[in-house]
């Protein structure tokens, strides 16, 4: 018999999971392990909440859950009620799937300000992550959106939209009730480099356009001659087309402007004690594609700044880690003897959802070859002696059910669920 640990219970944890049964079939028994008592991840606080297509993978990850050699063990924290050097010595491979959830830091003058926050702090705010919770992010006046990827559009599709345009959507009441109240009139998009440039995919920038109460709007002068389009993928000419009809579009009275604002860099954030202003460098594209500032500075105001400009994955103390990619140290997955690494914690915040499950199988694959038939650890039934001596209060997959049919119980008309946002408030709906 195989014992396999996981840790982190997002999509690179469930595709990992399911490479492993069908991989080992019943010969393999594999502990998904979570600091949350609620799993999936960046399904459930790091996809959009008005994106509830996207959510539908979890079922694909219950159904995996549900089987008799997977399980769930959440409310556990790696470093506090077990180590990575205790969980090896109790399972013949330990896989390391805790993403990349922490922001990479705008490193400029300023970015310590009250009213400057990560995407990831932003997101889970409004998708009701537990740390993010009380976050409350100014929302009056203009805000500004550093980055040109799909998460820079959630965060200005988010704070963009009308009161009804979140029917169907699963955000979090007290995020709504201050979006309701918010009086955020633009909503500024930078970008260091040009449209050609963009990490936006065209479904995420059409959306933009089907706003009801903003409009999105480029400069005409920022785009490139159309005749370059041709050489582009047909993905990124679709989201270059997307920009050149908003720079085409007629002036709208919608009551919120989104500005892409390319050629751009924040170099400094000013204010009196909060966000006021951003400093921004113009740039220009050397041969190698790379933005270089040309001098030429100027400020617009913002009361808000968003960051998204990518993430790092958490340093676990015995896990060596790559400072400069931000993510564990490793050969094609291998970390140590026995210790691996899956998704973005092996190769950094890039790539989809799906492109998790073919990571999944392929450490499945290093690990049988390392493995082999197993070394006779007894993998779960030391975990659960351990964590019962340490009196930690373990959270099972069928807990978890208890805790989702409360959230379906107490969601408000037209939405699929109203989350708990505190750990305190998942157990409790789990009860005795």
């Amino acid at each position: 018999m195989r014992h396999i640990a996981v840790i982190g219970s997002g999509p690179a944890g469930y595709y990992t999971a399911e490479a492993c049964q069908k991989s080992f079939g019943d010969s393999v028994r594999v502990d998904i392990i979570d600091r949350l008592p609620v799993p999936f991840g960046l399904i459930r606080t790091g996809v959009a909440p008005d994106h509830q297509s996207i959510k539908g993978v979890s079922r694909r990850y219950e159904a995996v859950a549900l089987t008799d050699n997977v399980r769930f063990v959440g409310n556990v924290t790696i470093g506090k009620d077990v180590s990575i050097d205790e969980l090896r010595t109790l399972y013949d491979a330990v896989v390391l799937a805790t993403g990349a959830p922490h922001d990479r830091l705008l490193e400029i003058p300023g970015a310590e300000l009250p009213g400057v926050v990560g995407s990831a702090a932003f997101v889970g705010w409004y998708n009701g992550h537990p740390d993010y919770a009380d976050l409350s992010p100014p929302l009056d006046g203009s805000a500004v959106v550093v980055g040109n990827g799909n998460v820079a559009l959630d965060v200005a599709r988010i704070l963009a939209k009308c009161d009804d345009e979140f029917a169907g959507s699963d955000i979090v009441g007290h995020a709504l009730a201050a979006l309701k109240l918010a009086k955020v009139d633009r909503i500024t998009l930078l970008g260091r480099r040009g449209p050609h440039q963009i990490a936006m995919t065209p479904k995420e920038l059409g959306e933009l356009a089907a706003l009801k109460c903003a409009a999105p709007s480029v400069d005409p002068d920022d785009l490139p001659p159309v005749e370059a389009d041709a050489a582009l993928d047909p993905g990124q000419r679709k989201s270059v087309n997307h920009l050149r009809s908003f720079a085409a579009a007629t002036r709208t009275d919608k009551q919120v402007r989104i500005v892409f604002d390319f050629f751009a860099m924040p170099v400094a954030i000013e204010g009196d004690g909060k966000v006021e202003r951003v400093v921004i460098e113009r740039t220009a594209l050397g041969m190698d594609g790379s933005a270089r500032g040309t001098g030429e500075r100027y400020a617009i105001p913002a009361q808000l700044v968003v960051s998204c400009i990518g993430y790092r994955t958490p340093p676990i103390e015995g896990v060596p880690y790559d400072e400069r990619s931000g993510r564990f140290a490793n050969e094609a997955g291998r970390v140590l003897p026995g210790l691996y690494a899956v998704g973005w914690a092996r190769r950094g915040p890039t790539g989809t959802i799906g492109t998790n499950r073919p990571d999944g199988f392929a450490i499945v694959e290093k690990i049988a070859a390392d493995i082999g038939e197993g070394a006779g650890k007894q993998g779960r039934a030391e975990l659960d002696a351990l964590l019962a001596d340490r009196e930690v209060d373990v959270v099972t997959f069928r807990d978890w059910q208890k805790i989702d049919t409360a959230e379906i119980a107490a969601a408000r008309a037209g939405s699929p669920r109203e989350k708990f946002t505190s750990i305190e408030a998942m157990l409790d709906a789990r009860g005795g």
